[in-house]
């Protein structure tokens, strides 16, 4: 069986270097809040060319405690409505949702999944403070674009990034567009840590000294709270893999555009719609997401070669019943989307043979 991702071979080329990182921790004696958070904060800000990187627990709280920060700083307040896309994951509604704020679900560009421009002018209001776009599948939203309508409307911007770690447009990196951004270094993502772990990147430095508290209690100070703050800490080891495996971050990305080159010039099925590229350079791959009205039975025909296929997102966050309320809501090219895509396996250690399988496999399929 060629896996969906196979992490266990992906982290065995860092091994010895992981190993020696995680040593190093143990025997610091110190676990929490120390030299190799601080060593990760400086190493991914300066990839991310932003000011400030903050280590968090995890990608959703990174998102929700900006929107918790913008709140304490007085730039928005209860109700106010945050323009999301409507096909992402539910984590970054989620966000929204825990500051009492009100998610606006547009529906996405049909082919690159993400943010469009003309969706978001039409669901502006006089309640709109935040666009909140999210870089699906390694791909950056328009953000130029978005960038003028901000300023144009006087919004903030809060980026969405745990699937586009170094993805790009212009030479610019993804985290450093908006006032802030959230990363998640979930294992599967493409710098993955071996367990939970998120980041903040901003260049706001009043913003990064709220979110400096809000992730530790609501303290700068031992015992001196000016909020009331969350636990929401980078681990000293988690931050010393992330260390570790950001430097071959740059390479992991260069292997992953191969593999997807592959599959964009050799899969040739009518039945299968590949994905949209609009910044050849600057896509990172995270997933490889093919549209096809036959995905159950192209689904059971991958399996049936030994191929490991996923749904990235099977149900869409205004159809699940945690927000029930949202159920009759009709977004038509959201729902299309969800019945229809289909992830292929894109993993940095797959072998040509698992490559040109794969290929076979995709270009075999029929009804």
């Amino acid at each position: 069986m060629i896996n969906f991702l196979d992490l266990k071979s992906i982290n065995a080329r860092y091994e010895n270097e992981l190993l020696e990182a995680c040593s190093r921790v143990i025997n610091s004696g110190w676990y929490l809040m120390g030299n190799e958070l601080s060593s990760f904060e400086k190493n991914f800000a300066e990839f991310c060319g932003t000011d400030h990187a903050l280590g968090v627990a995890n990608g959703l709280d990174a998102l929700t405690l900006v929107l918790r920060a913008w709140k304490e700083l007085g730039k928005l307040q209860d109700g106010d409505e945050v323009i999301v896309q409507a096909n992402t994951y539910i984590a970054s509604i989620l966000a929204i949702t825990a500051n009492n704020l009100t998610p606006i679900l547009v529906e996405p560009n049909r082919q690159t999944f993400n943010l469009d421009a003309s969706s978001i002018r039409s669901a502006i209001s006089l309640r709109t403070k935040v666009i909140l776009p999210v870089h699906l599948y390694g791909q950056l939203s328009p953000m130029p674009e978005i960038m003028e309508i901000a300023k144009e409307y006087d919004l903030l911007v809060l980026e969405d990034c745990a699937q586009s770690h170094g993805a790009s447009v212009d030479g610019v990196k993804a985290g450093s567009w908006g006032h802030a951004a959230g990363f998640s270094f979930y294992p599967g993502k493409n710098l993955g840590a071996l367990g939970d772990a998120g980041a903040i990147t901003t260049n706001d430095h009043q913003l990064a000294h709220v979110l400096e508290a809000l992730r530790n209690y609501g303290s700068h100070k031992k015992y001196e709270n000016l909020y009331a703050g969350v636990n929401s800490r980078l681990d000293e080891i988690q931050a010393a893999m992330l260390n570790v495996k950001l430097k071959y971050l740059p390479d992991d990305i260069k292997l992953r555009q191969k593999v997807a080159n592959k599959y964009l010039e050799n899969i040739k099925n009518e039945l299968i719609e590949l994905p949209k590229v609009i910044h050849q350079d600057g896509h990172v791959w995270h997933l490889f997401v093919i549209q096809t009205e036959h995905r159950e039975s192209l689904q059971a025909w991958l399996t049936s070669h030994g191929i490991q296929s996923l749904i990235h997102y099977p149900i869409p966050p205004h159809k699940q019943k945690a927000y029930s309320e949202w159920n009759n809501k009709s977004l038509p090219i959201t729902e299309k989307i969800h019945q229809h895509v289909l992830s292929i396996p894109l993993d940095p250690t797959l072998s040509e043979t698992d490559i040109q399988k794969i290929i076979d496999a995709m270009n075999d399929f029929s009804l």
